[in-house]
């Protein structure tokens, strides 16, 4: 590196310090292929719009609790060293920059987190179930449905694949926690299909005392033969353990029976934990929380109410917020009214409103309406687990806003004396239950339209202080909700970028003309880089490009060309072709955080290759198991001057199908 350019490095290096709150708020410093990776001491303390402008800078966002600055291949190396000279630390390896970064949490945030990753894994699921489930109570309730055939069957088919999915939740949670915490994943779902044993009382039916319940005695402990309907904090727990079960095992068992024995001594170890001890706490601890809402309600006045509609949501987390049934029933029996129904709606509807409070404050991110939207329709209908999970819970500050909101709506149910005749359909399709004395419709809505506004405007105002510019909601860790617009780097400032060729290297090299063919390189699905699951290269923050959702687990060169960049990581390979355009192939997302694990690579830097040629191999199941998505994206990050890329129509190819040409 000559003296001009790391004069200008440093320059750079120097405006990223500044911006990001001084050398004391830097605890470490890492790149990627493509991003210069911080961890700070105070995130709030780092001016993002402004790095956006430093010289070089393609974007910006915090994501994993890192500060993410996109400068490219081959460039964010040079920079990240130069950084780290000028601050007298280390560049670390990404497996220590995420420690560096998970210490910094406190536990709770850490938790936070960790509850987070596991719900983003299936909230997919949680999406349509909700949404089936709003379309169930709608058609449930017209008469013409009821009446003809062909309507009734599918309204039937519809409610019991909503049910479906919810009731087999706790399996979904079992599975998602285990693979989360670093076990394999069929065991979580072998714990959940345990949860959710035939053999077993069905909870719901115990909770209600419809069904006989048999108890066990082992070692003296009474043990109840129920099972786990919407336990949802029971298969947390029972997921954390068998995954560090699994892990246990499968480092301790000789290798010559491990196949047959970890799995059955994590499964047996982790069935007995789960109905002796951890079942029964998480049980107990619902019971108790139950039990002391139902009192403050009936004792406490308007307070009372305020405080259940409050925090009902969060029992709502738990899973097991079924419980209510049961006392909905007695209530019913005794008064003939339930006024636990209206506090739950306006609990429900105030999440709703701190959802719409998040996306008005993050309008122009189209990943934030892609999962605010649909969540907030499934609010309509009675189903929070998409606004909690995806949106609210998330980022924290709608969750807060959302509890004040219902706090605010309980105190008007107070006021109204709002009460239901019945039970199990709450916003929307709830008003059907409503009392009607003393302007019961009326009241129910003024009660959902004021915790709607109040959810809303308790997050918007939250969301001024709380603002971390996280990662947008229903995507994975990397999400970039506040990458940068692109910035064009002229020919003059592509400093030792990917692109730049030391003289005398690759003279051998052929130059021919343009137009220059792209092939396949890989088998698989040929992909426009817009449906690439990562901001930055759906964006083409870095440049245009394509992707290949791979078949096999083998990445060939896509033209004859250098090796120009070869990552330690392995999962990145940057490319010079005969005519002079930077490429880079990228494996996965966030593929980065493996460390090289499951890779393989076969070129080393400068070697010439021709189109075909092997570059790498991976493990395309283990990765995948790991929790990854494995994309493979090729980016046009240096195209010649005056170029364009003209892609050939999505469809399964080969390897060496035509799939782009660069051409003039």
């Amino acid at each position: 590196m000559d003296a001009q350019k790391r004069q200008r490095y440093e320059k750079i290096a120097a405006e990223i310090v500044r911006l990001a709150g001084g050398r004391d708020n830097i605890l470490g410093v890492a790149h990627c292929a493509t991003r210069l990776r911080l961890v700070l001491e105070d995130n709030d303390r780092a001016d993002i719009k402004s790095i956006e402008e430093v010289d070089l800078v393609k974007g910006v966002f915090v994501a994993g609790d890192q500060l993410q600055i996109i400068f490219g291949a081959g460039l964010v190396n040079d920079v990240c060293q130069v950084l780290a000279d000028s601050i007298h630390m280390d560049s670390m390896s990404l497996g220590d920059l995420k420690t560096k970064a998970n210490k910094r949490m406190n536990p709770l945030q850490r938790a936070v987190k960790a509850l987070s990753d596991v719900f983003i894994e299936i909230m997919p699921g949680i999406l349509a179930a909700a949404l089936l489930t709003g379309l169930s109570s709608v058609l449930g309730n017209l008469d013409f449905v009821q009446s003809n055939d062909t309507l009734y069957g599918i309204s039937t088919l519809i409610n019991i694949a909503s049910g479906a999915i919810f009731g087999f939740l706790p399996l979904c949670v079992a599975y998602s926690t285990v693979k989360r915490f670093g076990g394999r994943p069929i065991m979580g779902i072998v714990m959940g299909c345990i949860m959710l044993s035939g053999s077993l009382a069905d909870a719901y039916a115990a909770a209600q005392g419809t069904v006989e319940v048999t108890t066990l005695h082992i070692f003296g402990l009474p043990v109840q033969l129920v099972g786990f309907q919407g336990g949802i904090i029971v298969a947390l727990l029972i997921g954390i353990v068998t995954a560090k079960l699994d892990i246990f095992f499968e480092k301790k068992v000789p290798e010559v029976i491990r196949l047959l024995v970890s799995p059955l001594l994590t499964t047996l170890v982790s069935a007995f934990l789960l109905f002796l001890f951890i079942g029964p706490i998480g049980r107990a601890l619902a019971s108790g929380i139950t039990a002391v809402l139902v009192w403050m309600t009936q004792n406490l006045g308007a307070f009372g109410y305020a405080v259940f509609s409050g925090v009902q949501q969060l029992i709502v987390i738990t899973g097991l917020h079924h419980v209510f049934g049961a006392i909905e029933s007695q209530l019913l029996v005794d008064t003939g009214r339930n006024f636990l129904n209206p506090l739950m709606s306006v609990a429900i509807i105030a999440q709703g409103g701190a959802v719409l409070g998040y996306l008005a404050r993050n309008m122009k991110d189209a990943r934030a309406k892609e999962l605010c939207i649909p969540s907030f329709v499934s609010v309509l209908f009675g189903i929070t687990e998409p606004a909690l999970f995806g949106v609210n819970l998330r980022y924290r500050y709608p969750l807060i806003g959302g509890c004040l909101g219902g706090a605010v709506g309980g105190v008007i149910v107070y006021l109204t004396n709002l009460a239901a005749l019945g039970f199990g359909t709450t916003v929307v399709p709830g008003i059907a239950l409503a009392d009607p004395a003393n302007n019961g419709y009326l009241n129910y809505i003024l009660a959902h339209v004021i915790a709607l506004g109040a959810g809303f405007l308790f997050a918007f105002l939250l969301g001024t202080v709380f603002d971390r510019r996280k990662e947008t909601a229903g995507i994975t860790e990397e999400s970039t909700g506040n990458a940068s617009r692109p910035i064009q780097i002229e020919e003059e400032d592509s400093i030792e970028t990917i692109g730049e060729q030391k003289e005398g290297e690759n003279q051998s090299l052929e130059q021919p003309s343009l137009p220059e063919e792209i092939a396949a390189f890989a088998s698989g699905e040929f992909i426009g880089i817009e449906k690439v699951n990562d901001q930055t290269f759906s964006e083409k923050v870095l440049g245009d490009g394509v992707a290949i959702v791979p078949r096999e687990g083998k990445i060939f060169a896509p033209a004859d060309a250098v090796a120009e960049m070869v990552m330690d990581t392995k999962h990145a390979v940057g490319l010079r072709t005969k005519a002079g355009n930077g490429l880079l192939l990228h494996v996965g997302i966030d593929t980065v955080n493996l460390g090289g694990k499951y890779f393989t690579l076969h070129v080393t830097e400068g070697q010439e290759l021709k189109k075909g040629d092997l570059i790498l191999e991976f493990d395309l199941e283990k990765i995948k198991e790991e929790g990854y998505d494995t994309s493979a994206c090729l980016i046009f990050t240096e195209p010649l001057d005056d170029t364009h890329v003209e892609r050939e129509k999505e469809r399964s190819v080969a390897v060496g199908d035509k799939i782009a040409v660069i051409t003039k």
